[in-house]
């Protein structure tokens, strides 16, 4: 049987209407596609905390959790993950690459110009037809 995953990914707008999106590195489990920051729900942590968690060590930032966007189970070759996508917003500080090959910010209109990881693709659906 599969592992399953849950995840928690964060779906960050700026001021300037634009998205956060993050390159998957060469060296993470589904390579070198984009996605939502974020991560794992360790047991015991609801998913704000988690987020919250995971957006500070990945991206050395504090963000602020809104309203759940999407949740999506995905399941991959070799694991299934339960991805829940949670608008969220910045309150202190400045993304920075410290997992990520690359994070860049796009409108929403230009998100489907990025070749998404699959579980990730249902809520960039949502936001471009939102």
């Amino acid at each position: 049987m599969k592992k399953s995953i849950k995840v928690v990914a964060a779906v960050i707008e700026n001021d300037k209407q634009e998205i956060l999106c993050a390159l998957r590195s060469p060296k993470m489990l589904i390579p070198n596609m984009w996605e939502f920051p974020g991560g794992k729900v360790e047991q015991g942590e609801d998913l704000s905390t988690a987020l919250k968690r995971e957006i500070n060590e990945e991206l050395g930032c504090i963000i602020e959790t809104e309203e759940i966007l999407n949740e999506h189970t995905h399941e991959y070759e070799t694991f299934i993950i339960h991805l829940i996508a949670i608008k969220s917003k910045i309150i202190e500080g400045i993304p920075v690459s410290n997992e990520h090959s690359k994070l860049i910010w796009l409108k929403k209109e230009n998100l489907a110009s990025l070749v998404w990881a699959p579980a990730d693709i249902p809520a960039v659906e949502l936001l471009i037809y939102e």
